[in-house]
């Protein structure tokens, strides 16, 4: 599940720079939306406020991902949709459409508004169209995560273009295509995975089970090792020894720890292990790893001195 955010909403004024980058997010927000409650229950600019009895048409295009509760969204182009926990829908601009909680769950939407020439050719190539504006299970396709690191962002972004919150609405894009690309088998799967592979990240300087974490996310553990490495490329200890091993590159290279702390830090059981898998990794032993990146690194003390002036000068 996307992390919990404060509810906000913010507007954007990207300018010309929404044509030279080729998308600009021009609102975000996120909302928890209580059972009973008035929707929506801000105020928005006026060409931007939804009525649900006459509905709204929109020149931009917005990603809706719904965490939370239920509702419904309607277009022209789909009719009426019932929308669950999980599900996402965009609006396409020109479209007209309403959408709205059910007044006895309310519902939780996380969302993002963008606009450019990327959005323009992704509407031409059939991947943003508003016939299929609905997806039942999105959030298991990265979207949730794609739109948090939207809001974090956000939260700091000035009121004009930020090419750092253009560069992540691409990947809520991404997480819309992909969504689209998955069947709810594989969503289901999907989703198993992606938990999976937090898990391990958090975790993986601990000793971890592969069998118990396969218990834990309710699957047999031959089916979570193939599907694992079908979808990561490793099998799941791989994937745990691979992040420590990247770590123990960023340990060696900030600064002079031994071997042997650094071990300590990444659960491996010594420092001869750590240099033993390093070594079978990257082809070469930590030690001289360390060396070649200090000396890849190292200003020259003469750097930027100013040569003697010629003779006679």
């Amino acid at each position: 599940m996307p992390l919990k955010s404060p509810n906000y909403f913010r507007y954007y004024t990207p300018g010309r720079a929404r044509a030279v980058w080729g998308l600009a997010v021009t609102a975000s927000g996120y909302t928890e939306v209580a059972p009973g409650t008035v929707y929506p229950p801000t105020r928005h600019p006026a060409d931007h406020d939804l009525d649900w009895e006459r509905g709204r048409t929109l020149a931009e295009l917005q990603v809706v991902l719904i965490t939370s509760g239920g509702g419904w969204f309607e277009s022209q182009p789909t009719g009426r949709k019932r929308i669950r926990p999980g599900s996402a829908f965009i609006v396409v601009p020109g479209i007209w459409h309403r959408y709205r909680p059910d007044q006895r769950t309310g519902w939780t939407e996380s969302w993002v508004e963008l606009s450019g020439p990327v959005v323009d050719r992704l509407r031409r190539s059939g991947i943003l169209r508003a016939q299929t504006a609905v997806r039942p299970a999105a959030e298991g396709g990265g979207l949730g995560e794609a739109l948090d690191a939207v809001h974090t962002r956000a939260r700091t972004a000035g009121r004009g273009f930020d090419p750092e919150l253009a560069a992540r609405a691409l990947g809520v894009l991404a997480a819309w295509w992909q969504a689209g690309e998955t069947r709810p088998a594989q969503t289901a799967t999907l989703r198993v995975m992606v938990e999976a592979e937090r898990y391990l990240t958090a975790h993986h300087t601990e000793p971890v089970n592969v069998h118990a974490l396969a218990r834990r996310l309710g699957v047999a553990y031959s089916h979570f090792r193939r599907q694992f490495r079908e979808h990561t490329g490793y099998a799941p200890w791989q994937y745990v020894l691979r992040l420590r091993l990247v770590r123990a590159k960023r340990l060696l290279a900030a600064g002079d720890t031994t071997l042997d702390g650094i071990a300590g830090l990444l659960g491996f059981s010594s420092g001869f292990h750590l240099s033993s898998a390093f070594k079978q990794a990257f082809g070469e032993a930590p030690f001289h790893w360390r060396k070649k990146y200090a000396a890849r690194n190292t200003w020259p003390k003469n750097r930027g001195a100013r040569s003697p002036a010629p003779s006679g000068a």
